[in-house]
């Protein structure tokens, strides 16, 4: 992925409402696979 898409997919996820805390750890997840990182599953 490149910058272009990095920022992309950051500021779709910010217009879907994600905070910047959320955002950072599913990148993370993304990059380093540690589950820690994993995002939760919410109920809407």
């Amino acid at each position: 992925m490149n910058m272009q898409e990095n920022a992309r997919l950051i500021l779709g996820l910010r217009s879907a409402g994600w905070s910047e805390k959320k955002i950072n750890d599913f990148i993370l997840f993304i990059e380093s696979g540690e589950e820690q990182y994993r995002p939760k599953a919410t109920e809407e």
